[in-house]
């Protein structure tokens, strides 16, 4: 992580509980969760990137404002290990819009989302 952007990373272990029923003798990993670790990512990103001096005991919140334009370019399987990138792009007020993509370790693109967080 730096002031432009953080990188995280999430290994699709076979055993996931989410692979038994999505979908049944094949599984993938749900477009609901590729979407919640970039929004996670981005919360983490979003926390380290306060000012000390403006925050309180307990710091702000991250929270989701705005999903605008996921794409789903391929599935995401089983034994995989999926590389997690988020930037911000403008913020206006207490909105920080955001671009969040998640590839394959091979660098293939699988999935890109823009959305917006605020802090409270």
């Amino acid at each position: 992580m730096d002031d432009s952007h953080i990188v995280s990373t999430f290994e699709l272990k076979e055993d996931l509980d989410f692979f038994r029923g999505h979908y049944p003798g094949h599984p993938i990993m749900p477009g609901v969760l590729m979407c919640e670790a970039v929004f996670q990512t981005a919360g983490i990103f979003m926390s380290a990137q306060q000012k000390p001096e403006l925050k309180d005991e307990k710091g702000e919140t991250p929270i989701l404002t705005k999903i605008t334009n996921a794409r789903f370019r391929r599935m995401a399987l089983p034994g995989e290990s999926l590389t997690i990138e988020v930037r911000p792009v403008e913020s206006q007020g207490p909105f920080h819009m955001m671009k969040g993509k998640v590839k394959n370790k091979e660098g293939g693109l699988i999935m890109n989302v823009d959305f917006t967080i605020t802090l409270k």
